[in-house]
């Protein structure tokens, strides 16, 4: 759930380059999305799909709004993990010194597996059995419209798993924003290409799903990059956490459960009650 914001002449373009919608299918996860509603965070987006919820006025707000009361560092790489006297400490680059009771890694498999190796062999083995699927992710803003007429999610076409005018999404401003996912496939073919070779690929791909409407030669961009994610979509362990007790160390994401937006939160809740009752709290 991830949004990017690039300045260009006085205009703020927004892009949400990561999930592009969520559901909520359990019951526990539709109550928290209840409140995010309520506090206006999320809303419907029927043009995504039917059931689809996303974040308000981007992606990212339900993500903030979890984090307000709490103390976030980001940039910051843990390399290792020790155990010394009952406490945990991290190490890498810009950690301080302090001592923890429990740690949870909330990474992609593959980068949890150096993590837990050293300290829970069984956990390890399940995130090195899972192994997560890439994707390249082009943003692109254009000073025209690029169709004459609205249109839905662009699927499964070619190169293209999703292209969407990301700007036509609820609550966002009038902008000529687009959004466009490489399918799983062709993400690996081209893992290690330049930004630009991507972004020019992907672009022309683009071009040509939109060659019957009247403005598709307007597929020339103000704007463009490309984000590779490497680890986009999780495969699944088949358990909703992972968690030693009698060391304090969990494990949670969507790589336990499935690739969804819903799956991460759940596998966050449930190893957050587990860590609770274990320490002996309501």
């Amino acid at each position: 759930m991830s949004t990017r914001r690039v300045d260009i002449d006085d205009t703020c373009l927004q892009f949400d380059h990561g999930a592009q919608f969520f559901t909520a299918r359990d019951p526990r996860f539709a109550k928290r999305v209840e409140g995010w509603v309520e506090a206006g965070h999320v809303a419907r987006w029927p043009e995504g799909q039917q059931d689809a919820w996303i974040g308000q006025p981007a992606m990212n707000a339900p993500l903030l709004a979890m984090a307000e009361n709490l103390k976030v560092s980001v940039s910051t790489r843990i390399e290792t993990l020790t155990r010394d006297n009952g406490h945990w400490h991290l190490h890498g680059g810009g950690v301080g010194e302090t001592a923890y009771d429990a740690v949870v890694v909330a990474v992609p498999a593959e980068q949890a597996v150096s993590l837990l190796a050293p300290q829970d062999a069984t956990m390890a083995a399940y995130a090195e059995s899972t192994r997560s699927k890439p994707c390249w992710t082009v943003m692109a803003a254009f000073d025209t419209r690029v169709t004459a007429s609205e249109t839905g999610p662009i699927r499964n076409r070619g190169a293209i798993e999703w292209a969407v005018r990301d700007s036509s999404k609820t609550g966002r401003e009038d902008r000529e924003c687009w959004v466009i996912h490489a399918t799983p496939d062709w993400s690996l073919s081209h893992l290690e290409d330049e930004r630009e070779t991507v972004v020019s690929a992907l672009l022309e791909s683009l071009s040509r799903e939109l060659e019957d409407a009247p403005n598709a030669e307007a597929v020339r961009p103000i704007y463009a990059a490309a984000h590779r994610w490497r680890y986009a979509r999780s495969g699944a362990a088949d358990v909703s956490l992972l968690w030693n007790n009698s060391i304090g160390l969990g494990a949670c994401g969507d790589w336990l459960m499935g690739p969804r937006v819903e799956c991460a939160w759940l596998s966050g809740a449930t190893l957050g009650d587990a860590i609770l009752t274990s320490m002996g709290s309501d």
